[in-house]
């Protein structure tokens, strides 16, 4: 219960996160562990009504386990206070040297994660050590760690018989032989079981903080396949003005620097719809300066909608599909119109984009497929939107044959 408790504290977990910690990170640790031992004393010495509580051989011996031997030693020191108070003289020296004990356990691991595998359980060990000899040391370890427990419960032991059951407390009764082996027992489960939950807790965010950089990873790939594509329509536009028209080539060249420098200076992959829009009328000088009067844009954006936080580069490659896809093949051109507002819905406000074009459309065959479609362009848009909102966002598209396709985009204001 207590393991569990202190895992639920961020500030613990990311202490167990660290195979190096620094002095403080080690104090922090110790007195995580050694306010809840020395009370279980206090709880035992001050109201005498629960024994059991008493758990500092198994905390002093955890702490240095997981934190080496500073914290195994500070632990020991400070979780005896109450039972030296008590006159229980042993315990200081005896739970010091536990924690010692447990920060030799700790050096001993070829492997720091090996720490998170000591179980009371060392029948599957033994078969691993039999069985795959490639294994041998961790399978070695993890026996080594259930002995050391058990030794440290064995010095509390020889220490009561020395001592004549004075200066130190334990849970043994004379009378009883074979049935103290009980408290062997539970002195191993005591220290196993807080390994396992710390571990299995420190497993779920270390998977958490993989993830998370997976997704980002995935993000800058997904990122930069859209500005290469841009890029290079862009250069196959300049170079289809160099000759014909200079002074508009130059103007495009013009346009290209200053998308490039906000691409250059472009971190986050989030910006307002504000320089969104900003980068869209940058992008469509340019096409306009190939496309002449064939190409017309229309803006019906909502002034509140403008300083939303939108994904990065969401539009231009939709606008680059309606150009390249839509309008192009048609004589006369046609109109690109991009919207934008608010909706109240059930979840709550959320964000409408919306491109439009009066281009030739989508096949019904193709339109089906066009999201689950490997590629650049929407299928790219549609991949950012469900890594970046998981199951929050919708994207839509409508097209009728001749008349044009309609691309809408709904995400959490």
């Amino acid at each position: 219960s207590i393991a569990s408790i202190l895992s639920r504290s961020s500030r613990f977990l990311n202490l167990l996160l660290r195979e190096e910690r620094t002095l403080l990170e080690r104090l922090q640790l110790t007195g995580g562990i050694s306010a809840f031992c020395a009370g279980g004393s206090g709880i035992r010495i001050f109201t005498r009504s629960y024994a059991a509580a008493d758990m500092c051989l198994e905390g002093s011996l955890l702490a240095g386990i997981i934190g080496g031997y500073i914290s195994g030693l500070l632990t020991g020191v400070l979780c005896s206070i109450p039972a030296v108070l008590h006159g229980e003289y042993l315990a200081m020296p005896l739970y010091a040297a536990v924690g010692v004990l447990g920060g030799l356990l700790r050096d001993l691991a070829a492997d720091p994660e090996d720490v998170w595998r000591i179980s009371p359980f060392f029948d599957l060990s033994l078969y691993r050590l039999l069985r795959y000899p490639q294994e041998r040391t961790r399978s070695l370890f993890q026996i080594a760690g259930l002995a050391t427990i058990l030794v440290a419960e064995l010095m509390r032991y020889t220490l009561l018989h020395l001592f004549g059951g004075q200066y130190i407390f334990t849970l043994y009764d004379p009378g009883r032989g074979w049935a103290n082996a009980a408290v062997f027992i539970t002195t191993a489960f005591t220290v196993s079981i807080p390994i396992k939950i710390w571990g299995s807790a420190r497993n779920e965010r270390l998977l958490e903080n993989k993830e998370r950089m997976l997704v980002q990873a995935r993000l800058n790939a997904l990122s930069s396949q859209i500005n290469p594509h841009f890029l290079f329509n862009t250069l196959n536009t300049v170079s289809s003005l160099i000759r014909t028209d200079p002074e508009k080539a130059r103007l495009v060249v013009y346009r290209l620097s200053s998308i490039l420098r906000r691409l250059l200076r472009k971190t986050d992959n989030f910006a307002p719809l504000r320089q969104e829009l900003s980068f869209i009328e940058d992008y469509l000088s340019i096409e306009m300066a190939r496309f002449g009067d064939k190409l017309r844009f229309v803006k019906q954006i909502d002034e509140r909608t403008l300083d939303c936080q939108v994904p990065a580069m969401l539009l231009q490659p939709l606008i680059e599909n309606s150009i390249k896809h839509g309008l192009s093949p048609k004589v006369d051109g046609g109109t690109i119109t991009l919207e934008s507002y608010f909706e109240r819905r059930t979840e709550g406000l959320r964000l409408l984009l919306c491109v439009a074009d009066d281009g030739i459309g989508i096949e019904d065959e193709r339109l089906s497929s066009i999201l689950e479609h490997p590629g650049i362009g929407v299928s790219n848009v549609n991949e950012r939107l469900k890594v970046l909102f998981g199951a929050s966002y919708r994207l839509s598209i409508t097209s009728q044959k001749g008349e044009g396709t309609r691309t809408m985009i709904e995400i959490p204001a």
